[in-house]
């Protein structure tokens, strides 16, 4: 470690406070119908949908309009993928996406989790990716602040389970929040390199005289919303690892900004809407104790590299006079050490799922933090709206948690906490890790699931377990290590994806309908403060218990024991 890298990684997170509070004020105007510029624009696909925007929609209505749409935007993507050989702005002749891979892509990309088990170079059109991936990259995380929002009215206001309107909430967050946002992000990208065309394929001839293929596409536009829409999803197969995607430090810098802006952005807006701004910085607090802590075991574990290549001079690991000088495998020489390790920390902190390195080559520690980091429930920031919420349902827990411990009947912000809430809570919580562990455990004892391992031992159970993980956070990111393009792989994920979408969703929705129900009781003497650095301790600790109870046993068994082995000069 250095202080240069310490003194980029302190930039970084005072670049996302100082951009929070703003970018918080705009997201609560939006989300409360007081940015309205492009009107006609709105009302007109108002009209098209068939929907009213003033209709404040039951918690069970407006539930139903997000399933119904995601359910028909899935079926148009899939159908898309299956005919992209007779579809134009094809000018590679792409053939049709396998069935397997046309629903896992389709249900990956629904989801906001944007796993990509293919070559995107080699695998998809021009039209597929701007008419079905790029759509979903806007309408996926739409979708999430949608639920984010819901929650929130859900708990500061009393409307008898009344949440608002979906189809308002998902255009007014496409209209005038991410597309805005997406075109002057990838207006800077260009004038930074990344490319934007719609050429064939180019053809060159490089210094030894050999032919190379180099790609080409509507890069920019797409990176934009990947990472302001903490979607993930790269145009090219080696993602923000290719030039042509992010190919300088500064436009990495910008990408991990965009990753956070808007999660940051967004707990700063809930504080807003419940009248009590100190809470919505106290919840973001906890977020950034959680990731700075992340971040520092990362860019520790990758900068002491690996032992045994110290032992042994082994150059290919940084190696200077037999002393490790950091694990510079799978990363880009052009962002180091600090650059691929913050990067990691924030993708999986953000459940973006873009990389900039190859998670499967990092050291064991620092590759487990980037799977606790998605284990944790998606609240270290989070996808956009995703976080909110799930970092609400901690909130709910840990005020339940508090008052138990002093007696008294949970409260929070006024409303009691009763059976039906924590019911809704429990299932949120124990939804997403009956996912990953059930179908890791099948996966470890089924050929088909070890059979696309590329490590034996301890890594190879972790290339399972950081895949499903990655598909039940919609998050994205993977130890590229593992064979997913298989049909074992891609139906067990796309299910995954599902699940740990669509089940989270609704218990969310459920909590907000329950929460709005309950009449404000006025604070007292005994009232638990959420707010002080009391609240933001419990919550952090909340979140770490739940995390190393559910998870610890399998972490034991996988990065922990890898770590051990490597201390002790064993290698898989």
């Amino acid at each position: 470690m250095t202080a240069n890298g310490w003194l980029q990684i302190l930039f970084y997170c005072a670049l996302v406070l100082l951009l929070a509070k703003p970018m918080g004020i705009y997201i609560h105007a939006v989300y409360e119908g007081r940015r309205r510029w492009l009107g006609p624009a709105e009302t007109g696909i108002y009209r098209a949908l068939g929907v009213d925007p003033d209709e404040d929609q039951h918690w069970t209505r407006y539930a139903a309009g997000m399933l119904l749409f995601g359910v028909v935007s899935m079926l148009a993507t899939y159908a898309v993928l299956r005919l992209q050989a007779v579809l134009p702005l094809n000018p590679q002749g792409m053939a049709a996406v396998p069935d397997r891979q046309a629903f896992e892509t389709a249900a990956s990309f629904t989801t906001n989790t944007n796993w990509q088990s293919y070559g995107g170079e080699s695998t998809m059109s021009y039209f597929s990716q701007m008419t079905q991936l790029a759509f979903h990259n806007f309408a996926s995380a739409a979708a999430g602040m949608c639920v984010a929002f819901a929650l929130a009215r859900g708990i500061v206001r009393r409307s008898a389970g009344r949440l608002g309107s979906f189809w308002a909430d998902l255009v007014r967050g496409t209209l005038y929040l991410f597309l805005p946002l997406s075109i002057i992000l990838a207006l800077v990208l260009v004038s930074r390199g990344v490319i934007q065309n719609f050429k064939p394929y180019d053809v060159v001839t490089t210094v030894e005289g050999v032919q190379q293929t180099l790609a080409m596409g509507p890069v920019a536009s797409q990176e934009a919303i990947k990472q302001l829409g903490t979607n993930g999803g790269g145009f090219f197969n080696a993602n923000a690892a290719h030039p042509f995607e992010n190919p300088t430090p500064f436009t990495n810098l910008l990408s991990m900004l965009a990753i956070f802006l808007i999660p940051a952005g967004v707990v700063y807006a809930f504080g807003r809407m419940a009248g009590k701004p100190r809470h919505g910085w106290a919840i973001l607090a906890a977020m950034f104790i959680l990731f700075v802590a992340g971040t520092a075991v990362t860019y520790a574990a990758e900068s002491a590299g690996n032992p045994i290549h110290a032992a042994r001079g082994i150059d290919v690991a940084g190696v200077v006079e037999g002393h490790s000088a950091g694990n510079m495998e799978g990363k880009e020489t052009r962002f180091g050490i600090v650059g691929s390790a913050l990067y990691a920390v924030v993708t999986t902190a953000a459940s973006c799922g873009a990389v900039n390195a190859m998670h499967d080559s990092f050291t064991p520690m620092g590759g487990l933090v980037p799977m606790v980091n998605m284990q944790l429930g998606e609240v270290i920031f989070g996808g956009v709206g995703a976080g909110l919420y799930g970092m609400l349902i901690f909130v709910v827990l840990t005020v339940f948690l508090a008052g138990l411990m002093v007696g008294r009947t949970p409260e929070y912000l006024g409303k009691k906490i009763g059976s039906r809430e924590v019911q809704m809570t429990m299932l949120y919580v124990l939804a997403f890790p009956a996912v990953v562990l059930i179908m890791t455990a099948g996966a470890s004892v089924m050929d088909a699931g070890l059979a696309g391992r590329n490590n034996a031992g301890p890594h190879g159970l972790s290339e399972m377990l950081y895949a499903f993980t990655s598909a039940g956070s919609n998050n994205g990111s993977a130890f590229a290590g593992l064979t997913g393009g298989t049909y074992f792989y891609n139906t067990m994920m796309g299910m995954a994806m599902l699940i740990g979408r669509f089940a989270l969703v609704v218990p969310a929705l459920a909590l907000g309908g329950f929460l709005s129900e309950r009449r404000v009781t006025p604070e007292t003497a005994g009232t638990f403060p959420v707010d002080t650095p009391l609240f933001v301790g419990l919550l952090v600790s909340v979140i770490l218990i739940v995390g190393a109870l559910t998870y610890f046993p399998v972490l034991a068994l996988g990065p922990v024991v890898e770590h051990l082995m490597m201390n002790a000069g064993w290698v898989f």
